[in-house]
């Protein structure tokens, strides 16, 4: 749905929680929320237990989502294009061979390619982490673009609410993700 928005429209979407729970955890997500919806300050994401699979900078649109919502997109009308995109992902309960096929799907569809880089956020109850990483690696280090993993974004605890259709930039040298522009527009 809030790709076909994106695309369809030009909303800025948000990709999070739901709402039953943004109170979960410490109360980032609702705080990231709120400043995200009320705030003209420029935010930046930090990714402190990240890992630069790609080292670079890169700025773009923020697009993403749920891997294998993403990869059922491929071919319909409501998947936006990826020229440009700071694409970021994230999966809960996918078996490992399963997320590969997804990714291998998103390679071959030529999306990928197309992307000024690519964040890997949480991948619950889909192994184990490092080799998620691992697939990551081994599938995308021949792209030309930043690629970082740790984002706070998926099913974890930390779950903080990313704007779809907002300018960025994606830096491993600082492990952040900083918008140029605000989510709310007046």
């Amino acid at each position: 749905l809030l790709f076909a928005m994106f695309k369809k429209s030009g909303l800025i979407t948000l990709h999070g929680p739901v709402l039953r729970d943004f109170l979960k955890g410490d109360g980032r997500n609702a705080e990231w929320l709120l400043k995200l919806m009320t705030s003209d300050e420029l935010t930046t994401v930090n990714f402190p237990s990240g890992t630069a699979v790609k080292k670079g900078r890169a700025e773009g649109v923020v697009l993403g989502g749920n891997l294998s919502l993403i990869c059922h997109l491929i071919g319909t009308p409501f998947l936006p294009s990826f020229r440009g995109k700071l694409l970021f992902i994230e999966e809960k309960g996918e078996p490992l061979y399963r997320v590969d096929r997804m990714l291998t799907h998103l390679l071959l569809s030529g999306g990928l390619e197309k992307c000024a880089g690519l964040m890997v956020g949480s991948f619950e109850e889909c192994g184990d982490p490092a080799s998620v990483i691992d697939l990551v690696r081994e599938r995308c280090s021949r792209l030309n673009m930043p690629i970082l993993t740790g984002l706070p974004v998926g099913h974890g605890e930390h779950n903080v609410p990313l704007p779809i259709g907002v300018r960025a930039v994606l830096d491993t040298g600082t492990m952040s993700l900083e918008f140029k522009e605000t989510c709310v527009r007046t």
